[in-house]
């Protein structure tokens, strides 16, 4: 069910009336009007305001309270507001109708687990493609957030209408899986009991030294004269399964795992093509523009020439290489090819979410796409900080390559998946997370995945005792919601925010949104509880079932977020 945000009726209002003053001849026209509508910070100042009077000063040439009042005095009747106040220097300040507000209990209620769905996607394709670690090892704390992100903006973008496809690019090429088969293979021969050193740079880990021991109990000796691409091969299956596993236990799938290699050939191959084609690539030692230095050490070392992308040519500080001198891509090149793949395939929107060290190659791939004539505004791309563990308020060491790094599954051990989830989504993508593992263990309203969840704990317990109590299962359904306070209408208000936060979210690909909201509500619904009691010897039959409507239609908008969130809404705690 659609639950249109109530800035957003407010807004359309505001339009009716600039239209209806400019029809009477008191406003004049004017396009491109903003019309911004907000939550005031001070609670004299209404439900929500609207600043447009001061900035359409200029455009109308009238003084912003006399267009604020010239907008109020042509407002639209309606059910939603009670009350329009014009106040100094020239805002709307609105105040909503508590009848209407404490009626959208029944609509919440009704709606259930599809209450404020949005249609702002209107079911087009938008594939979001995350995490794609290399599958080098078991998954990490490091590569987490880029998950749990990415599983969260695919959530946000199916509660607001999109057809949403879930991708993992597969790196199933490049140097480090030749390091991994190459890894694998010295620790197969030393499970042998054959002498074999870590290729430079190769995998120090227990973990694939376990896997080491593994194949030798499972091959014997056979592939002791085996090439490093088989031990690839095997370490690559073994690895992914495991990444698999780790994802469920999360509740993070995906629609479609697609291999790197697979565009190594004819893909690869039309891209370079077609940018040779159009006049975007050369051959050279160095690039375009090279200092004199490194022109003269490129000749001293007898440099042959590498492929070059002119993406200065699309705002780029310097070209990029495309093909190595020794003919191997680099990560340019089938990146472009998978992109030109994604679009291929009909999506409408493409959503990537990247390490921050992937910042140059994001950019490199949209000029490759805007040189190849394809609409680059349909990728967008988010970039997510690093992730800090924190242990009794000291860090947590972390090495991929060395194998101190603390798995993903050990963490959910520890924590669970739900502190997992929160505690990776809590945070703006901008930012770099301290994750306090003693904090996300507390059972306590500290921790805020507690104090959430708890909420809607809280609520199934009112509806638990209704029932041992030996109420009918609708004792409530013909409440009088009128009964109920204000402060239970300020609670509902609150509830009622979820759809301007939801679209905000969307708009801006910032799940971390929803979490902060969820927080502020279980805050707002805490004191309320406390406070405003249902089976209780001094509260009237009448006053109790309107206030077990309202703890109804509460439990349903916490599991809602929570769900969007991707964790659970316990039922007990």
């Amino acid at each position: 069910m659609t639950f249109t945000p109530i800035p957003q009726r407010i807004e359309g209002f505001v339009r009716d009336a600039i239209a209806a003053a400019q029809q009477a001849g008191k406003l004049p026209a004017a396009d491109a009007i903003a019309v911004p509508i907000n939550r005031p910070k001070k609670a004299d100042q209404g439900d929500y305001a609207c600043p447009a009077p001061m900035a359409l000063a200029k455009t109308f040439g009238l003084k912003p309270l006399d267009i604020a009042q010239t907008i109020a005095d042509h407002m639209p009747k309606n059910d939603l507001l009670r009350e329009v106040i014009v106040a100094p220097p020239g805002f709307l300040n609105f105040w909503l109708n508590r009848e209407w507000v404490r009626e959208q209990i029944h609509i919440i209620i009704k709606a259930d687990d599809k209450i404020f769905q949005q249609d702002i996607g209107k079911n087009r394709r938008v594939n979001v493609e995350f995490l794609s670690a290399n599958p080098t090892g078991p998954l990490h704390v490091g590569r987490t957030r880029g998950a749990v992100v990415g599983d969260g903006i695919a959530r946000l973008m199916e509660m607001c209408g999109w057809n949403v496809y879930r991708e993992y690019y597969f790196n199933n090429g490049g140097r480090q899986m030749t390091l991994l088969g190459q890894s694998l293979q010295a620790r197969y021969l030393q499970a042998l009991g054959i002498d074999a050193e870590l290729p430079k740079g190769g995998y120090e880990g227990e973990y694939h030294s376990d896997m080491g021991q593994k194949l030798a109990g499972e091959k014997g000796d056979e592939w002791k004269n085996a090439d490093w691409s088989v031990f690839k091969e095997y370490a690559e299956q073994e690895i992914f399964r495991n990444i698999e596993n780790t994802l469920d236990r999360l509740g993070i799938r995906f629609d479609l795992f697609f291999p790197e290699l697979s565009l190594y050939g004819e893909p690869v191959e039309q891209v370079r093509a077609e940018l040779e084609k159009r006049g975007y690539l050369y051959y050279s030692p160095t690039r375009h523009g090279a200092s004199e230095e490194d022109v003269a050490a490129a000749k001293a070392k007898n440099l042959a020439p590498a492929l070059w992308f002119k993406s200065t040519e699309f705002g780029d500080d310097e070209d990029r290489i495309i093909l190595r001198s020794t003919g191997e891509p680099t990560y340019v090149l089938p990146d472009i090819a998978y992109h030109v793949n994604k679009l291929g395939r009909g999506f409408d929107l493409c959503i990537d979410i990247f390490g921050s060290d992937h910042f140059t190659e994001a950019q490199t791939v949209n000029r490759g796409l805007q040189a190849l004539g394809y609409d680059a505004d349909k990728v967008k791309v988010v970039l997510t900080q690093w992730v800090q563990l924190m242990r009794d308020g000291q860090p947590v060491g972390m090495s991929t390559r060395k194998g101190e790094v603390v798995n993903l599954d050990d963490l959910i051990n520890e924590i669970g998946p739900d502190a997992v989830r929160y505690f990776m989504l809590n945070r703006s993508t901008d930012a770099t997370i301290n994750f306090d593992l003693d904090l996300a263990v507390k059972a306590s309203n500290e921790n805020p995945v507690f104090y959430i969840q708890n909420a809607h704990v809280r609520c199934a317990g009112i509806l638990r005792q209704v029932e041992e109590r030996g109420y009918p299962n609708d004792w409530d359904k013909d409440a009088d919601l009128s009964l109920l306070g204000e402060s239970e209408t300020a609670f509902i208000l609150k509830m009622l925010e979820f759809p301007d936060q939801l679209v905000f979210a969307h708009d801006n690909l910032a799940p971390h949104q929803m979490a902060f909201w969820a927080l502020d509500l279980a805050r707002a619904f805490h004191p309320l509880y406390d406070e405003i009691r249902v089976l209780h010897s001094e509260v009237p039959e009448d006053v109790a079932k309107a206030r077990l409507k309202m703890y109804r239609a509460a439990k349903i908008v916490f599991k809602r977020v929570l769900t969007l969130m991707g964790m659970t809404a316990p039922e007990r705690m």
